[in-house]
């Protein structure tokens, strides 16, 4: 075991932990799934409760998965793929910060998925254990293309933003 195995470890857990937490905050905080979902049909997304309650499980099952490091390059895609939907329906219009409703957060998560799949899980992980980690450009493409696909295939089938209102004519 080495000082990168334990760093891999913290990132992991960190990461992980972060995507746990905000699909049980989907599930069960503020407005629970009928918040999520009216927030998701706002954003242009048709059945709204189904994405929301598939927001929730791919959430919290990828945290779940890069917290074991079992399967880290295709929930390192799922990570991928929940924060390309954020940044590109609720993010990319604010701006680069985060208080200011921007990109930040999602762009942090994002890459250190990407990172994950890139490195792999390390020694301390459920994937070394199985022998079937998957690492280097192999871990990153998995990761990158799976995430950049399954976003694709999402807003292809479910993405239908409403016309903005047409402007009221001035007298």
């Amino acid at each position: 075991m080495s000082v990168t195995d334990v760093a891999l470890l913290l990132v992991r857990i960190v990461l992980g932990g972060t995507m746990i937490a905000h699909g049980v905050n989907h599930w069960v905080g503020g407005g629970k799934i009928a918040g999520t979902a009216g927030w998701f049909g706002g954003l242009g997304l048709r059945q709204p409760i189904l994405q929301a309650w598939l927001s929730v499980l791919t959430e919290i099952a990828a945290g779940a998965l890069l917290i074991l490091g079992l399967l880290t390059s295709f929930a390192a895609a799922a990570v991928i793929s929940v924060m390309l939907v954020a940044g590109l329906l609720a993010h990319r219009t604010n701006g680069f910060f985060v208080f200011k409703e921007g990109y930040e957060y999602v762009l942090v998560l994002g890459v250190v998925a990407l990172a994950l799949g890139i490195l792999g899980p390390g020694w301390l992980s459920l994937d070394h254990a199985g022998g079937i980690a998957i690492t280097g450009w192999a871990g990153g493409g998995v990761a990158l293309i799976l995430g950049v696909v399954a976003t694709g295939g999402l807003l292809a089938t479910f993405y239908r933003p409403q016309p903005a209102p047409e402007a009221a004519p001035q007298n």
